[in-house]
């Protein structure tokens, strides 16, 4: 049985992870959040690894306050790109795979056409740079790392659209969303299965050359405006949920107009098949 510590554990994507934990008895998932491990502490990190077998590590702790990191730019760069530096050194030093989750906000959302894992980085916000640093120090100091890129990230757990959605459905009687805005939803739950499936994958194939950046979202191109008309649909809601251009919700942090991810490369490497992004929301809905 191989030893997987779980970063950010009772995160969204954590709390997912956990909900597989027993479809995979081949591993045996450590889960932590802040409370239990302080990634930005490289001495707690080396003491952890020290203290258990670490086979793997997926990352899934990060600094996701988009608009409150434009005013706390040390300690966005503290956790998504100092401490995963500190990850990547660690996990080099136990021959444990690193398996840090990145995000579509290292693109500024210019193109109109999918993003491939080639495409150069070019983030507006301090998020989507910090987020940049991390990718790039972890690949840079631990090339066997596997970075997984997802957009609109949603779940039964946490902070997230879909949830928040559903609750101002039940005290508003009109919604206004942004429709201007052009991305992928992702159900954690999917993304938690690629995860493990992956780390499935190498446990097979030790001796692959799997490092490097891939993208991972549901398939299917949307809109916010969009998403949230499915949940009223979905969820039977009432509420008038209208189309509003993003100058009329004002943000600290600029959001990317456009970033629709390219998924050929996960798809091909891993064999896997991704559901698309209405059915995946309609599975979530039904198991809140």
């Amino acid at each position: 049985m191989k030893n997987i510590l779980v970063t950010g554990g009772n995160g969204q994507l954590g709390q997912s992870l956990q909900n597989l934990a027993n479809a995979y008895p081949q591993f045996n998932l450590l889960f932590t959040d802040y409370q239990d491990l302080d990634i930005t502490d490289a001495e707690a990190l080396a003491a952890y690894f020290s203290a258990r077998q670490i086979d793997a590590c997926i990352n899934c702790a990060a600094y996701t306050a988009v608009d409150k990191a434009e005013g706390d730019e040390d300690n966005a760069f503290l956790l998504n790109f100092q401490a995963v530096l500190s990850l990547a050194e660690i996990c080099a030093q136990h021959n444990a795979q690193l398996l840090h989750v990145s995000t579509d906000y290292v693109f500024s959302g210019k193109q109109n056409v999918p993003y491939t894992e080639k495409d150069d980085t070019d983030p507006d916000s301090i998020y989507g740079a910090s987020k940049v640093r991390g990718e790039a120090a972890a690949i840079g100091y631990n090339p066997d790392t596997i970075v997984i890129r997802t957009s609109w990230l949603y779940s039964e757990y946490a902070v997230n659209f879909a949830k928040r959605m559903q609750e101002l459905m039940r005290e508003k009687q009109e919604l206004n969303v942004v429709f201007d805005q052009a991305g992928t939803p992702t159900y954690a739950g999917d993304l938690a299965k690629v995860i493990l499936d992956i780390l499935q994958y190498k446990a097979v194939n030790p001796d692959a050359a799997l490092g490097g950046i891939y993208h991972y979202s549901n398939e299917g191109v949307t809109s916010w405006f969009d998403f949230a008309v499915a949940i009223k649909e979905m969820t039977g809601a009432t509420t008038a949920v209208y189309p509003v251009t993003s100058d009329k919700y004002k943000t600290l942090a600029k959001r990317p107009a456009y970033s629709v991810l390219n998924k050929e490369k996960i798809k091909s490497t891993f064999g896997i098949t991704i559901p698309y992004w209405r059915d995946s929301l309609a599975k979530c809905l039904k198991n809140k």
